[in-house]
């Protein structure tokens, strides 16, 4: 039984984390474990482990992922201490001792980073059995290291009283150049969202390394490719919902303004394009221009199809990860008989149609200490 200190932040800071944060940890279990088959699964994730362990460049990038995840963390508790029903934990904190405060923080810290840790013992085995010791030895004391900086900068952050928000840079600097309609979501992105941006964007770059390393033998097939943008599609789905709840909460007079529905589906193709700007860099360094292209159109038909869906099953988002992970088997197999084209034609059409006939609908959304 913990104390009461720890009782009390478990459940606000914790608890909250997981419900706040369902949608993306699912979506990455999902890509971790729901997008491989089942026979490759052990495979798979033991040579993605190994290679974690022996290839200094895989191990830095993971160590930055995990940091950024850090943040996530230290972002949410800031935004639950600068809430006014919470701000009473800046005076009744203070009251215990130093070492109560840390070590209440610490397991706290702990449970936030609990996915980031069981993942991380399973490849510390892994890299045991391998004789990987000073790797292994690297995990181990990078996660505590990240435990202690948690939990430190938790009792920084109670000793220090919340200030007003404060726009971007980009805000800031650019609050006189016009801004489109379409515009408004990525503006929010970088206002709001820059963490979650930043580790998706990680998280395409894992997977980007998995697929072609798990099929270097076969890493000139066109299909290859397609299953890459696939996965990296898939990997942004939680700014796809994002946006949902963005639109839905900030955006609902939109409905009103006089745009037609064509001009709002090219906006959101455009929101989209910008937003895999560098995945499609990478596309154009890597490929011809040709396929390049055909890549790109793949991966943005794929991307506004996962947009336009939520126009017609609502904000409810186990319900959309069910539809994500059927889609993109049935993409993904439709890819496996070198039919991307078709996939991407299929994908665009089925996208403007559910558009188009379920826009003016509207979905309660739910306050974000609510969700």
């Amino acid at each position: 039984m913990g104390s009461p200190l720890t009782n009390v932040l478990n459940k606000i800071f914790v608890i909250g984390f997981y419900r706040a944060h369902a949608g993306i940890l699912l979506f990455i279990f999902l890509v971790l474990f729901g997008a491989v088959p089942g026979d490759m699964l052990l495979s798979y994730h033991k040579a993605l482990m190994i290679a974690f362990l022996t290839s200094p460049l895989l191990f830095s990038v993971v160590f930055v992922v995990w940091l950024l995840y850090l943040f996530k963390t230290w972002h949410y508790m800031a935004g639950q201490l600068s809430a006014p029903h919470h701000q009473f934990l800046f005076y009744s904190i203070s009251a215990y001792s130093l070492r109560s405060q840390f070590l209440g923080w610490l397991v706290v810290q702990f449970n936030m980073l609990l996915p980031v840790i069981v993942y991380s013992a399973i490849t510390v085995s892994v890299g045991l059995a391998n004789h990987c010791y000073l790797a292994s030895a690297g995990i181990a004391l990078y996660l505590l290291l990240l435990c202690i900086a948690g939990a430190l900068f938790c009792i920084k952050l109670t000793h220090t009283l919340p200030e007003g928000n404060k726009l971007s840079l980009l805000l800031r600097f650019g609050h006189s150049i016009p801004k489109p309609y379409f515009s408004l979501f990525i503006l929010h992105i970088f206002n709001q969202k820059k963490l979650t941006y930043v580790i998706i964007k990680g998280i395409s770059w894992l997977i980007i390394t998995a697929v072609f390393a798990l099929f270097a033998d076969v890493k000139h097939d066109a299909r290859v490719a397609g299953i890459a943008v696939l996965a990296i599609v898939v990997a942004h789905v939680a700014i796809v919902f994002e946006e949902r709840v963005f639109e839905e909460t900030f955006l609902r007079f939109g409905r009103n303004l006089p745009y037609s529905r064509w001009t709002l589906f090219g906006g959101f193709i455009m929101v989209y394009l910008i937003m895999l700007l560098p995945e499609i860099i990478w596309l154009y360094n890597r490929f011809d221009p040709l396929f390049a292209t055909q890549l790109m159109v793949f991966g943005l038909s794929c991307i506004i199809l996962f947009h336009s869906l939520l126009y017609r099953i609502g904000l409810a988002m186990d319900i959309y990860m069910q539809w994500v992970l059927g889609l993109f088997m049935l993409i993904f197999w439709i890819v496996m008989f070198k039919a991307m084209l078709f996939a991407a034609a299929l994908c665009l059409t089925a996208a403007f149609a559910l558009f188009y006939y379920n826009y003016y609908k509207s979905f309660a959304v739910l306050p974000e200490d609510e969700k």
